[in-house]
């Protein structure tokens, strides 16, 4: 069963999207292994975004993620990755496909709802970020 990592991103909360993202995720047939919601510092959110410290956008997504509150769970399931970025849609929100959650959430290329992982060390990574061993229910 391969996991990955999905967060609500602070305007998904904000705007009140919990509820859709998690009823959208169970109706793809994921499971939500572990759940919680998290106010990253700057530091911690430049932690987790490490990866793109040289990117043009680093400070503004650091900013960003930094602003409030999110939701991050531990998705599972038979490809669960691919499955979770399918619903996700592309970054550009202007560019996901019609049915996605970012073609129907996002606000901008930056305010688009979700995050998930790329790829199976991504995903170890970005789980063992936010939660340990023992709040993960397999």
């Amino acid at each position: 069963m391969e996991q990955t990592l999905s967060i609500i991103k602070p305007d998904g909360v904000a705007r009140g999207l919990v509820g859709k993202v998690i009823q959208r995720i169970e109706g793809l047939g994921l499971k939500i292994g572990a759940i919680k919601m998290v106010h990253m510092s700057r530091f911690q959110a430049e932690g987790f975004y490490a990866v793109h410290r040289e990117r043009p956008f680093f400070e503004s997504l650091t900013a960003f993620m930094s602003s409030g509150p999110a939701v991050v769970m531990v998705l599972q399931g038979e490809n669960a990755i691919a499955r979770w970025r399918e619903l996700m849609g592309a970054t550009d929100y202007r560019k996901a496909a019609e049915g996605t959650l970012r073609r129907e959430f996002a606000t901008d290329i930056e305010k688009n709802v979700v995050h998930g992982s790329d790829a199976p060390e991504t995903a170890a990574f970005e789980i063992g970020y936010f939660f340990n061993r023992f709040e993960i229910i397999a």
